[in-house]
């Protein structure tokens, strides 16, 4: 038996019904939802990252077979191993990097998103310095193509590096969905936690026609409560005016 098929089996094996069942529902695979048709074998993450770590010498032709997976915990699984590989194969970096971008349509819930790109994207754009993966990638059609975008400058924000991620973040703050304004809230915030809260702060009144409540929420989480309250209170008076 190939290694793609000996994995793929061995993942089923461990299929829990009732814990997929709460995961179907948890990642809004219904009609109309972001997850929709996505499929669960309901296993958690620790058991992922266990049997990843004693597949770890698995080739990155069965990693991409695996990528394709209709079920969410072997796509999940595949991308542990991706960022694994990329953080001890330098010399494989571009093939991975190159792997994880052709297979972007099988990296489609946030779990997916957030477990890896900041660690894949995110690390390669930031040590080559080149901007133009996360800045097409911002522009796609694809909700969770900009998503990637959004989450992998992480990796800058992490490294005191802002203005670049503040570039992006401007660029993506008319997305319509919540799992964009959320993503983008959160880096907003994580700038706030390495830098001063008056940049933040700046950036929000500076672009408040264009974000969302959703969005200042997350941005201003750890902000104090008077001043949340101030900005969403002006957020809320522009709804007024708006409604007129």
């Amino acid at each position: 038996m190939n290694s793609h098929k000996r994995i793929e089996n061995l993942l089923k094996s461990l299929k829990n019904k009732e814990k997929a069942k709460i995961l179907q529902s948890f990642f809004k695979t219904s009609k109309g939802e972001y997850g929709e048709n996505d499929i669960f074998l309901g296993i958690n993450v620790p058991t992922l990252r266990k049997i990843a770590k004693e597949n770890s010498d698995l080739d990155l032709k069965t990693i991409n077979k695996l990528l394709s997976s209709r079920y969410h915990e072997i796509r999940l699984f595949s991308l542990l191993l991706l960022v694994k590989r990329f953080e001890d194969e330098p010399d494989s970096r571009k093939d991975i990097l190159n792997l994880y971008l052709k297979n972007t349509k099988y990296i489609n819930n946030w779990d997916l998103v957030d477990i890896s790109s900041y660690k894949i994207v995110g690390r390669y754009s930031f040590e080559k310095n080149d901007h133009t993966i996360i800045e097409k990638l911002s522009s796609s059609q694809n909700m969770w193509e900009r998503r990637i975008a959004i989450i992998s400058l992480l990796y800058f924000i992490k490294r005191f590096s802002i203005n670049f991620p503040l570039k992006i973040l401007k660029k993506v703050i008319c997305g319509k969905e919540d799992l964009i304004k959320k993503a983008t809230g959160w880096m907003l915030r994580e700038i706030g936690k390495i830098s001063q809260e008056s940049i933040v702060e700046k950036f929000i009144i500076e672009n408040y026609e264009n974000l969302s409540p959703i969005t200042i929420n997350y941005a201003t989480e750890r902000f104090e409560i008077s001043k949340r309250k101030k900005l969403l209170k002006g957020f809320k008076k522009r709804e007024k005016i708006d409604r007129k």
